[in-house]
């Protein structure tokens, strides 16, 4: 009878896979075994993959590449990336190995710009396109950008305001791009995106205050479904009806060249996964090329902003089963050292569910269990996979420790989960790993940050001795601070 934890895994999926294999009983992730980085390192850990990054970016463009070719399309590609998924600095560094281009999404966003072109790692000719609600900061360091030669810096305007905030203060003539409100689908929260302009609108928009308007050069139209690019009557309904305003566009306006799908393809969230990358990116350059040629107009160039495809599948969180609790007849919860509120955010916010398994004892027999974290909160669990209604681990044993690892975690789970900062019950963040490829084919792993320190805590909230602390403004009289008398003149 097979009852091992690696007989439940070769039975249920197509094992092993592209990322995942085994060393006798340890798992092997691209081939580093886990068990033997937690042996150095300790748990709880993040890692990232950074090879991953690189490869997915790969992929995408030939995709593209592979299409264009097959339809005869005229048009250019370009890849940019979209910071949000994952702002830091060793990101984006891989990622900018590989010619690509930025999307931002705030003021700050910019910032990042500004010290990778000083560095040399973008130049003014990179694209920067500009996404978002923008207001005085992120106006203000848009132009700043452009007023200091970032010539290929692209805002797109998101309302109806933003082309006069961004004219009085860019100096000379500069390009913009106008976001599409899309229409969601009728399940869900609500009916029209917050973003953008609707589609009946933006013709008539561009004739009022574009058309005429010496400063601004429109070259392209922004297009974004929330719920991300899948083979549905829903997806392909909104591309048309997408094209059909940038055919009506393009036959007012010449300038206009190009054409933002934005993201969302998806990352891999089981075992299971299947998604046929190549057949959408066919279909959306052929019904771009053939809606086109109907009208007789040229194709636009086809921008890109894949976020959690570009990072989402190089992130992983190791953690231990430190204990056993047997709450009732058929519950049996394994509690991890840490938290999934403040590690795994999204699989507690939106039921986001990400690839689990052991790293080690898959030779193991098995059990059905819960998964629950540290803190003092209800909601603090992980109850099932993606395709299984539950969660099988090999069975717990106090005097054989047992470490899970949960994979495709590495968009947006740091910045949403506020990495660096306070953490729900003062949990601290983990362990941060970057593990790369050298020349050799070996593995080299370098530590990005340790783990978070209870004195960074107690300094964010203010218990730091009064030496350590930073005096922001200096008064004559300390009284005022606690007074209810004004203190600003």
């Amino acid at each position: 009878m097979n009852v091992r934890f690696r007989d439940l895994i070769e039975q249920t999926y197509d094992f092993p896979t592209e990322e995942f294999s085994l060393d006798q009983s340890d798992l092997l992730f691209h081939g580093l075994n886990l068990s033997e980085l937690v042996a150095r390192y300790g748990s709880p850990l993040k890692f990232t993959y950074l090879p991953k990054i690189s490869e997915n970016i790969g992929r995408a463009k030939n995709w593209f590449a592979s299409a264009m070719e097959k339809y005869d399309y005229k048009g250019k590609y370009f890849y940019c990336y979209c910071t949000k998924s994952s702002h830091f600095r060793y990101v984006l560094d891989e990622a900018l190995k590989n010619d690509i281009h930025i999307e931002t999404s705030s003021a700050f966003d910019i910032k990042i710009v500004e010290q990778l072109k000083q560095e040399g790692l973008i130049d003014k000719d990179t694209y920067v396109i500009c996404n978002g609600f923008k207001r005085d900061a992120y106006i203000e360091n848009i132009a700043a950008l452009i007023n200091g030669g970032q010539r290929n810096c692209i805002p797109i305007l998101d309302n109806y305001e933003e082309v006069g905030l961004l004219s009085s203060r860019i100096q000379d003539r500069f390009k913009v791009g106008i976001r599409i409100a899309s229409e969601e689908e009728p399940k869900f929260e609500f009916y029209t995106s917050r973003l953008g302009i609707g589609y009946q609108n933006i013709v008539p928009f561009y004739d009022k205050h574009l058309k005429d308007n010496p400063k601004v050069e429109l070259k392209m139209l922004h297009f974004f479904i929330n719920t991300g690019i899948r083979d549905t009557a829903y997806y392909w309904n909104e591309l048309l009806k997408c094209l059909k305003v940038y055919i009506a566009l393009k036959k007012r306006c010449p300038s206009l060249d190009s054409l933002n799908i934005g993201g969302g393809f998806p990352t891999k969230n089981s075992l299971s996964f299947e998604y046929d990358y190549q057949y959408m990116v066919d279909e959306i350059v052929n019904q771009i090329n053939l809606a086109c040629e109907e009208a007789e107009v040229s194709v636009p160039n086809i921008f890109t902003e894949f976020g959690s495809f570009t990072v989402g599948e190089s992130g992983g969180a190791i953690y231990q089963v430190l204990y056993q609790k047997q709450q009732n007849d058929r519950e049996k919860w394994n509690m991890i050292d840490s938290s999934f509120i403040t590690t795994l955010p999204d699989s507690w916010a939106i039921s986001r569910r990400f690839i689990m398994l052991p790293i080690n004892r898959w030779n193991d027999t098995y059990e059905r269990v819960l998964l629950g974290g540290l803190t003092c909160d209800s909601d603090d669990y992980y109850n099932s996979q993606q395709d299984l209604n539950a969660i099988y681990l090999p069975k717990f044993q106090p005097e054989r420790p047992l470490y899970i690892a949960f994979f495709n975690t590495g968009a947006y789970q740091e910045t949403i989960g506020g990495y660096g900062g306070l953490q729900h019950c003062l949990i601290p963040y983990p362990k941060h790993l970057l593990v790369d490829k050298n020349a050799e084919g070996g593995f080299e792993v370098s530590l990005f940050r340790e783990q978070q320190t209870a004195e960074e805590n107690l300094k964010i909230l203010g218990y730091a001795p009064e030496k350590d602390l930073e005096e922001v403004e200096v008064f004559e009289n300390r009284e005022s601070l606690y007074s209810n008398k004004p203190i600003l003149k």
